[in-house]
């Protein structure tokens, strides 16, 4: 376990990480993906089997790239770009805070930005942690809202 104080590990050069961006999309909707990821999540209303709409969740799975088996981290998702190389290794979801301005359809063309919005540590009772925060906007190409998503990690 690494030990000392959690603020001390955030070195200037990673503190050079907040701010960063990374560009999302284009991702077209495709009516088929919709029933696809409604059937496997054994949603029950008509307009997700149909495809008319997509349900909430559909955007975590269509916002990661599909990539080769090396890329994938011991967490089983994509290896983010997004990410500088912190002294503690293991990663836990920390909390999501999302906001829908509308539902995602079939033809929908999305594209979106994340950003490494802050990274700051905490002394926890069992050892520092450091905490990473995204901010993601998705919208339509043509600037219509989707979605403005704020995502912690945690890294002890």
């Amino acid at each position: 376990m690494q030990t000392g104080s959690a603020a001390a590990m955030i070195t200037p050069d990673i503190r050079a990480w907040i701010g960063r961006t990374e560009a999302i999309g284009p991702l077209e909707v495709s009516r088929r993906e919709i029933v696809k990821y409604a059937i496997a999540t054994e949603q029950r209303l008509a307009k997700y089997l149909r495809g008319d709409e997509a349900p909430p969740m559909f955007l975590y799975g269509l916002l990661f790239p599909v990539v080769p088996l090396e890329r994938i981290g011991s967490d089983g998702l994509p290896q983010r770009a997004l990410l500088p190389t912190l002294p503690l290794k293991r990663v836990m979801a920390g909390g999501t805070r999302t906001r829908y301005h509308r539902a995602v359809r079939p033809g929908d063309v999305l594209q979106g930005t994340l950003r490494l919005k802050d990274i700051y540590g905490k002394d926890g009772s069992t050892g520092p942690l450091l905490f990473v925060v995204y901010e993601l906007h998705i919208e339509t190409l043509t600037g219509e809202l989707v979605v403005d998503e704020l995502q912690t990690r945690i890294v002890r």
